[in-house]
Formats: structure tokens, sequence, C-alpha cells
């Protein structure tokens, strides 16, 4: 997979255009980038909630603004002057799940024990795996042998609230950020300046319409600061929600004939961060080990028990918790400002950003008014 590939398949995206000053409603069809921008038709959460998705895109008369390869590349570069990819999403309340690995759950457990001090983490790992062991593959959520489970660790002292949404019968849904405020291809991701560990969380999300119908799938980046959760699961908002903490992309592929759910279920998301001081890291996340379906996360997010009305987006969980050390001996993975992270898989394509300060990121600034009086004023609403 080179920079720019992109599978075939129904692309939905959003971008901002040479000639506009608001976002507009793109496709790719033969390797060119489409604005298929329409009256009732101009935002994702209209085509996600119409019913026919797919079809629309597929069908929708367009008008071709450049080569798709030379506006990500445009993207990539941080040529903000050019046409570039934003997030793939617009209305949608930005959702996550967590904790829905095996491997991301004994780190989120070591992250607890820690404290947030890095430090500790190799000691902690060690002690912790011998008490609780590496495969807890097999176990479903809720089971009874999972409940059995819950109980051994507890009279051994190491239960967690991790062990909890991991094992137990509710899965940990939270808010990763506003609607509109997540960033796109090519995009800087934000860390908040207090975090000294941290780490890029390489996922698949689920555009989801109002009545929870899953009608396609993006790559992102949940963006985590492991020492700030780390201290206390109250701090999970001021670990998850800040500036460009959010990366979505590069479009939501809608599902067809020939790309489906289980074409997810069965996807190998694989993550490369390169630092300007040389340091690569590489790793990747299994979507067949997930331990809650996509199905049952979706349903304990949106249902009777609570709606929304213009639809979401949904990150999954990784299985990608990175260890390996960067600094020296025992000290682990944490980013450093410029590393660029890249999630692929082929089913969706390639993802790519470049890590900053959450306060140096280009701030937030448009948001749900302004697209609305955007569209109103060129008559799309």
């Amino acid at each position: 997979m080179t920079v720019n590939d992109l599978p075939d398949g129904v692309l939905l995206g959003r971008a901002i255009l040479e000639g506009f000053d608001y976002p507009r409603i793109v496709t790719v069809r033969d390797g060119q980038l489409v604005d298929i921008t329409a009256r009732g038709m101009a935002t994702v959460r209209d085509i996600a909630e119409s019913g026919r998705a797919a079809e629309h895109v597929k069908t929708a008369p367009g008008r071709a603004v450049g080569e798709i390869d030379v506006v990500m590349a445009n993207a990539a570069a941080g040529r903000p002057d050019l046409s570039r990819l934003l997030s793939p999403v617009d209305l949608q309340a930005l959702k996550a799940s967590g904790v829905t690995f095996v491997v991301s759950l004994l780190e989120r457990v070591i992250e607890e024990q820690a404290r947030g001090d890095n430090s500790r983490a190799d000691a902690l790992r060690s002690e912790i795996l011998d008490l609780i062991g590496t495969d807890l593959s097999q176990l479903v959520p809720g089971s009874d042998a999972a409940m059995k489970v819950k109980a051994a660790l507890i009279e051994k002292g190491v239960w967690s609230q991790y062990l909890e949404v991991g094992i137990g019968p509710d899965a940990e849904i939270f808010t990763k950020g506003q609607p509109m405020s997540a960033v796109g291809h090519g995009a800087e991701v934000g860390l908040h300046p207090i975090s000294n560990w941290n780490n890029p969380e390489p996922e698949v999300a689920l555009l989801v319409t109002s009545t929870g119908d899953i009608i396609g799938a993006t790559l992102g980046n949940d963006v985590n600061l492991r020492d700030v959760e780390g201290r206390s699961a109250l701090l999970l908002g001021k670990a998850k929600d800040n500036n460009a903490s959010a990366s979505l992309g590069p479009f939501v592929r809608l599902f067809d004939g020939d790309f489906t759910l289980e074409t997810i279920k069965q996807s190998e998301i694989a993550l490369r961060v390169e630092g300007t001081d040389g340091f690569v890291l590489e790793g990747q996340s299994n979507m067949a080990q997930i331990s809650r379906t996509p199905e049952s996360l979706v349903a304990a997010t949106v249902g009777a028990h609570h709606q929304y009305p213009d639809g979401l987006v949904l990150y999954l969980g990784t299985m990608f918790a990175p260890v390996k050390d960067r600094d020296g001996a025992g000290k682990g993975f944490t980013h450093k400002l410029g590393d660029t992270v890249s999630i692929s898989t082929p089913s969706l394509g390639r993802l790519t950003n470049r890590v900053n300060l959450s306060t140096k990121c280009p701030p937030w600034t448009y948001g749900t008014s302004h697209l609305l009086r955007d569209l109103a004023r060129a008559s799309l609403l």
C-alpha cells in the first residue's frame, strides 16, 4: 500500500476545495476527487440518514476537482492553502469504546497500578501477568466464566475498573469529542501539554445512523494520554477530549455487496510511527481478536436508552498498546512532537497525521452553527 492508495468502493468524505470556504461533500471516481454536494444532501449526516447512502454516493451528479493522490499529498504535506480532506463526518456524535481487546485490557490495568508513572510499567507488567496470565481471549464478557475470573482476581487483590469493563457485563462507551471536532487525513493530532506518557490508538470507527444501523467504516486515531488516565479514570475526559485529539479518515467507506461488517471483523489494522529522531514503531491490531462484537458495542451505545438524532461514529478500540522502549531500557514508548502516525488497512486506505501539542494545533473554531449558516447562505439546506 503506497501513501495515497485507496480501496475501490463507495467512498464518502468532506473537503475544503479551492473556491469554497466551507466543507464540500466528496467521493472518489476513477482516481478523481468528485464534489457531489447538493441541496438536501450537503452533509454526511443527511446522506447517512437517507436510507440509501451507498446508492446516493455512487449515482449523485458531481464535478471532478482534481486527482485524489494530489489532494491527499497536499494534506500530508501540510498545505492548508490547497484543496484538502477533512474528517469524513460532520454532525455525528463522536463516541468511543474502550478496553475491547485483551492486550489493551492488560495495559490499562498496568496504567492504573502505575498511577501514571511509566517508569514502573515494566515491573508491574511482569507482576500482573504472573497473577492473571495473558490468555483472557476465550472469555465472553459478562459470562459465568468471566464472573468466576472476576471473583478470583478480586480475591488476589488485583481487580481493576479496566478488568470490569474488559470482562464484565457492561462495555465502556465514552464521548471522544464533540460533533465537528475531529481532524482528517494530513492534519496535526494533539497531545495535551501536561502529558509525558502517551500513544496513538489505531482503530476502526463505524458510521452508525440514528436508528442504530451500521452503514460504513473509516480509520481513526483515538489519541491517548496514558499518564493522565492512569492517575484516575475520572480524568478520562481530560485524557481523551482535547483539541485535535480525534482523527478520522481519509474517507468513510460505505457498506455494499463487496464491503460489509464482516470485512471489518477480519481486518488487520497496521500502525507505523516515524519520529524525527529516526525512531520507528510498527504494530497491528487484529479485529478478529476483539472481545465484544461491533454489533454489541453499537447496541450498548444507541437504542431505547440513548438516542442520537444525527447518528454517531463509534471507535471500536484497539489491541495495540506500544511498549517498545524509545529513550532507554524500561522507559517504554511515548510520542515526541513531530512524529508521523500512519494507520492503514487495505479495505479502508491510510490515515496519516503529525503529532503536536493540542495547544499548538490549529484551534477548532468551525462548529455546527458555522456549517449550517454557510449551507443556508449557499441555499443547500
